[in-house]
């Protein structure tokens, strides 16, 4: 125990320095949790071995999965899945095959195993997981859909990965007939579903129907999650073998879904321990890679990677992801990013344990030796320039950017997101950022005058800037650094002082006069109160969206002509035409470069966006 606590207390400082230094970069941590593995590990200063942690560390790995797995599946709500449900669906049953056959029959011809090791790598091989996903997506911001698509697949292939991997593992390696695979894989399923559907049910019935203790309940929702998390995985484990990923993933959408007290303080906690734990986990298992075994795999191991990460990755992609909402540059981008994560790390390591008490060296070594190899070049390529690959293909939407994280620059931002916009607020009472943190906003702390605040906060990206804070002359001199340094477009102003409007106008931006916006209100409250609501509550089941017409099918047609182009559910409320706005009529003539507004149901109003303004 002495020799082993200052060796698990360096690991995790050194873990979270990484984090720190991540954040600061906006890189991947993973990139700097490998890197440390591998200098504390018997390849550098050896202060990490395989004999460190004794047996304990299967244990360890696998509680730190479980809390991993449960963080992310926490996430994924189900309407997000729902929007994309054809692609998510491909990857983990179309896509999960082809990856499991293609990268078998890559190992068994390029480096000449039996099909009984190549099938388990295949297997193993199949998952990408939310230890590497999560913490991609927290530096780079894509469009939900393809979000939603990597950290689903992820999630839900590392289930399918573990699984397979055990009976294949029992039915070649141990003896079982091979034909019981399909059987034995729904057994195992069903046992982690099950498990983690009856945790999430009691968890959430602690957390709803039984009164918590008075003195902190928040701090008590969080512990009786966390509990529940370790309690599904622990549960299902001890029932069947590596089934506890499965139930620690359906106790985290379970629960993710439902409506629990103190969600946010559970979001936070989860998200806090999930940053200690993957430092701990990648950092320890980095440290056991053996470069003799990987650097032995020479050209065959090459190409297993190749035909891993460029084959058969764009084909599962390209076959999965064929809705007209994946544009061409994100169906690359999902191609170019699949790294492999903790799963696979983890499970071949504890299969090649028992391959080794079995007298089975070569295959352990060819196990652990290709799936180390593959987790370590995509999570060095794919992962550590996932960054650069997303901004040369343009994925990252382009910027929001609200100065000012006051009442009205939150509000502000809560509407955005709500439509899918990248919002990033700068703030610079430290306070007021940790609190805008702590909700989930993205947050640059600094002075939204300095120039050098802006950039780091992406002001050259950005296609909208806002200053909102209650200051006038701040707000003119973000405006004017906005408009006339980095020649942003589209420019807003909160005024509160009506004899300033004249000021920001100068300077082309639209100011928002706050004392006539309230009079404005006020007025369509008492006189247009449900249209009112109904504006007010835009995202709730409707929408409202203005869009500028592209589509080359469009312009020179009629409303009319254009009517099975609208979906029902929706309709065209106001046209914009050089200087003039107005509500068109059926035979009006459409153009490109008129601003159309559509009202009506969420789903029929982002339908008529994307038939009138594709994107290219």
């Amino acid at each position: 125990m002495e020799s082993v606590l200052p060796v698990v207390i360096g690991i995790l400082t050194l873990g979270v320095a990484a984090q720190v230094v991540a954040m600061r970069l906006q890189v991947p941590s993973v990139l700097f949790l490998i890197a440390i593995g591998v200098i504390v590990g018997p390849e550098g200063l050896g202060f990490v071995t395989i004999d460190t942690f004794g047996g304990g560390l299967s244990t360890v790995v696998g509680l730190s999965v479980a809390i991993i797995i449960f963080d992310g599946a926490f996430h994924l709500h189900r309407e997000a899945i729902t929007d994309t449900r054809r692609a998510v669906g491909r990857m983990i049953t179309i896509g999960a095959i082809l990856s499991f056959v293609g990268t078998t029959a890559a190992v068994r011809f390029f480096l000449g195993t039996g099909w009984d090791v190549a099938a388990l790598i295949g297997a193993l091989l199949i998952a990408t997981g939310p230890t590497v996903i999560t913490p991609l997506l927290e530096v780079i911001t894509v469009r939900d859909h393809v979000a939603t698509t990597l950290e689903a697949e992820g999630i839900l292939n590392d289930v399918t990965a573990a699984i397979l991997a055990i009976v294949i593992f029992e039915s070649f390696i141990v003896g079982d007939a091979p034909q019981e695979i399909p059987i034995s894989f729904l057994q195992r399923l069903v046992v982690g579903v099950g498990v983690g559907v009856v945790i999430a049910g009691v968890v959430w019935s602690i957390l709803v129907r039984v009164r918590l203790v008075r003195g902190d309940p928040a701090q008590v929702a969080r512990l009786v999650t966390l509990t529940g998390a370790l309690t599904a995985f622990g549960l299902a484990e001890s029932i069947a073998p590596e089934t506890g990923v499965a139930a620690a993933a359906t106790a985290g959408i379970v629960l993710g879904n439902l409506e629990l007290p103190y969600r946010a303080e559970i979001l936070s906690f989860n998200r806090d321990l999930t940053l200690v734990v993957l430092s701990f986990v990648f950092i320890s298992l980095a440290a056991l890679i053996d470069f003799d075994l990987v650097l032995g795999l020479g050209t065959g191991g090459i190409a297993v990677v190749v035909a891993v990460t460029l084959i058969l990755r764009p084909l599962v992609v390209g076959l999965a992801t064929t809705h007209p909402k994946f544009t061409r540059e994100e169906r690359l981008f999902l191609s170019l990013v699949g790294p492999r994560g903790i799963i696979p790390a983890s499970v071949a390591t504890l299969f090649a344990l028992e391959l080794q008490a079995a007298g089975e060296i070569e295959a352990a070594q060819t196990l652990v030796g290709t799936v180390f190899l593959v987790i370590f070049i995509t999570v060095l390529l794919q992962a550590g320039l996932a960054k650069q690959i997303a901004n040369t293909l343009e994925v990252v939407p382009m910027k929001s950017i609200i100065v000012g994280g006051g009442r009205v620059g939150r509000a502000l931002a809560i509407r955005l997101e709500k439509r899918g916009e990248n919002v990033q607020i700068v703030d610079r009472d430290e306070d007021r950022v940790a609190e805008l943190q702590a909700e989930g906003f993205s947050v640059v702390a600094g002075d939204g005058t300095d120039p050098d605040v802006l950039r780091d906060a992406g002001i050259e990206r950005a296609k909208l800037v806002v200053a909102a804070t209650p200051i006038d002359d701040t707000n003119l001199l973000v405006s004017q650094l906005a408009r006339t340094t980095f020649d942003v477009e589209d420019v807003v102003a909160r005024v509160n002082t009506p004899g300033n409007v004249p000021a920001f106008d100068t300077l082309d931006v639209r100011a928002i006069d706050v004392a006539s916006a309230t009079a404005w209100s006020i007025d369509n409250e008492i006189e247009r109160p449900a249209l009112t609501h109904w504006m007010n509550e835009l995202g709730e089941g409707h929408d409202a969206q203005e869009i500028t017409v592209t589509a080359e099918s469009i312009a020179g047609a009629t409303i009319r002509e254009l009517g099975a182009e609208i979906p029902d559910g929706c309709m065209v409320a106001v046209l914009a035409r050089d200087e003039e706005t107005f509500v068109p009529d059926a035979g009006m003539t459409l153009e490109a470069g008129d601003r159309v507004t559509f009202i009506g149901q969420e789903e029929a109003v982002k339908t008529a966006v994307k038939r009138f303004h594709p994107r290219d």
